[in-house]
């Protein structure tokens, strides 16, 4: 099944990284500033490495060349 009523994606217009560290580590925190607001993620070692290769796989089909 299809789904047709989809929302527009958010249009980043700002990103900012960072860390915090407490007790159990380190994480990193992707601050993406949209033209909906703002969306912030915190990232551990693994959800970063995927991160990097989503946006290696879009970056991809961009610039197929």
């Amino acid at each position: 099944m299809k789904r047709e009523d989809r929302a527009l994606p958010f249009v980043p217009t700002e990103i900012h990284v960072g860390t915090v560290e407490d007790d159990k580590g380190t994480l990193g925190i992707l601050s993406i500033q949209t033209t909906e607001g703002l969306l912030e993620i915190a990232l551990d070692e693994h959800a970063a490495d995927a991160i990097l290769n989503a946006v290696g796989a879009i970056k991809a089909k961009l610039n197929p060349t």
